[in-house]
């Protein structure tokens, strides 16, 4: 029986993204070595446990967990060796069977030292303890700042200071902070632990001080060794700076859970959640959807329902502003109101061609509403984005774009429920920001490994800047052969197409993280479940909105 042209495209998009979920792996073996075998083997033979062993210890056997960040710093500091994941393990888990977010210290990289971008995901960590309610639990095996760089981390709002900050914050919301100290703890570091609510120090291991006797020596003359000076006998039974002696990391992480097991229940902010019932269509279907080439139509709905509870939605204002797709359905239980765009070319009311990818007036006005109703019912939401940006000429400048694009900036941004965004292919301009990219605080934004993330495409921009370097040199008087042209053309989206990577954007944190496609609906779920905890703050107010 012959394959119909519908099925080999099909199985080529599947191939495509299968090879790049490889390549996702492969990529994320790489970064869970850490700072390498020799430095693992190094710290077992310490009687130590690595971040990531550490973690798993702790989490509750067979549960959802999530990895925030594991690309931070990625391909970055290569000057100095690397910084993988950032230097830190960031993970969303179960503890006890209480939600919690647990911040590990990876002293395998740098001895767990501080660079600029371990910093920014040590503030997204407690970005998210803060905007969920959610207990935090550091894990603290740390030299300081990486003192090479400490210009880039120690003085402005977003750097290591900010922390501390947080940590005073934190504990005025009444949001739990349980800090370990299973390895080094110095300088400004030490208030960490001390500032959260109860804080452990493993014996030999764990050393916490201001100082350590090297600069005590250089600073006061005092000799003494490290342990005297700061180690877990000394900051239990003299100085009373830590609450608990642990004798190994296995004990330090079984009293971790013994204290998460004791909390009280969260507050509840009454998203609505039934029995979850798995989609129809075999989630990792997703992979044939998407096209190979991006410039492709496809049908999103055909997304929508391998993601959803029973395959089922119920589609809000389905024949107007056909390029944005609004749902409301049901994913792992959990109520959710869907906001995605819509790929296929297809026809508005007047019947005129509208191209996928493109946000008009029409969309974004019904996008506008669709958000203010599942505020005013309590709704989660979910952006599934694949965005080229809003329609440019003059039709739609005169249909007032502009106008309709800012209601929907306004009507999201103001929202109040949480939102959660998944990057499935292009987020390009200011679609990026009105199907709420990172710059609107998402509770969790992640990618699959066909995400691109740029004010345009490669292609397109590598046209813009050429026009702007040819006219420069025809000002000059100096003319570009066809040749030189093609390799200028070249060069620049060569490095254009290297900055929309998914894994650049994931270095830089923009998002959360790259995810294989059959991950989305654990990923949300949890999102959801961790977003739950807190109810919103204030009331859905939208402010000045012109119609």
């Amino acid at each position: 029986m012959a394959i119909s042209k519908k099925e080999l495209e099909f199985n080529r998009n599947d191939d495509t993204m299968r090879l790049k979920i490889i390549d996702l792996n492969r990529k994320l073996d790489t970064i869970y070595e850490g700072g390498g075998k020799k430095r693992i083997d190094k710290l077992h033979s310490k009687g130590k446990r690595t971040a990531r062993e550490r973690i798993e210890l702790l989490l509750d056997p067979n549960t959802d967990r999530i990895e925030i960040g594991a690309f931070a710093g990625y391909d970055m500091y290569k000057e100095h060796g690397g910084c993988p994941a950032g230097g830190v393990v960031t993970v969303i888990g179960y503890v006890s069977g209480k939600q919690c977010i647990i911040v590990a210290n990876d002293a395998t990289v740098k001895a767990g030292a501080w660079f600029p971008i371990t910093g920014k995901k040590n503030l997204r960590a407690q970005e998210i303890a803060m905007e969920n309610k959610l207990p935090i639990i550091y894990l603290v095996d740390s030299a300081g700042v990486f003192l090479p760089m400490q210009d880039e981390i120690f003085a402005d709002k977003e750097h290591f200071g900010r922390i501390f900050r947080n940590n005073a914050v934190m504990s005025s919301m009444g949001i739990v902070q349980i800090a370990a100290v299973m390895g080094s703890c110095v300088a400004g570091g030490a208030y960490l632990p001390i500032m959260s609510d109860e804080s452990l120090i493993v014996n030999k291991t764990g050393t916490i001080f201001l100082a350590g006797s090297y600069l005590v020596k250089a600073a006061i003359g005092e000799t003494i060794d490290n342990e005297t000076l700061g180690g877990a006998t000394t900051q239990t039974e003299i100085s009373g700076v830590c609450d608990y002696k642990t004798e190994t990391d296995e004990d330090c992480l079984k009293t971790i859970r013994e204290l998460m097991d004791q909390i009280g229940q969260p507050d509840s902010a009454g998203f609505d959640r039934k029995e979850s019932i798995a989609p129809k269509n075999d989630l990792k279907k997703l992979y044939g959807i998407l096209p190979e080439e991006r410039s492709k139509p496809y049908d999103v709905k055909h997304i929508i329902k391998c993601l959803v509870d029973d395959s089922k939605c119920t589609e809000y204002k389905s024949n107007y502003g056909k390029t944005i797709v609004c749902a409301y359905a049901r994913i792992d239980g959990w109520s959710v109101g869907i906001v995605a765009n819509q790929r296929e070319i297809v026809k508005n009311a007047k019947g005129e061609m509208q191209f996928g990818g493109v946000i008009y007036s029409d969309s974004a006005d019904k996008a506008s509403r669709f958000i203010m109703n599942c505020n005013q019912k309590n709704i989660p939401l979910v952006f599934l984005q694949d965005v080229t940006g809003f329609m440019v000429g003059s039709k739609s400048e005169h249909n007032g774009i502009i106008k309709d694009g800012a209601k929907m900036v306004n009507a999201m941004a103001n929202s109040v429920v949480p939102k959660f965004t998944v990057i499935l292919g292009n987020s390009y301009g200011a679609g990026n920001y009105a199907m709420f990219g990172k710059a609107y605080d998402p509770r969790l934004i992640v990618g699959w490994p066909t995400a691109e993330i740029a004010v345009m495409g490669g292609a397109a921009a590598a046209k813009v800047l050429l026009q702007i370097e040819v006219a420069s040199m025809k000002a000059k008087g100096e003319k570009l052969t066809s040749e030189r042209e093609k390799e200028l053309y070249d060069q620049i989206k060569s490095r254009y197409d290297s900055q929309t990577s998914p894994y650049y954007a994931a270095s830089k944190l923009w998002v959360d993280a790259i995810i294989d496609p059959a991950e989305t609906r654990k990923v949300l779920s949890v999102g959801i479940e961790m977003a739950n905890h807190k109810k919103a703050e204030k009331p859905y107010n939208v402010g000045v909105i012109q119609t």
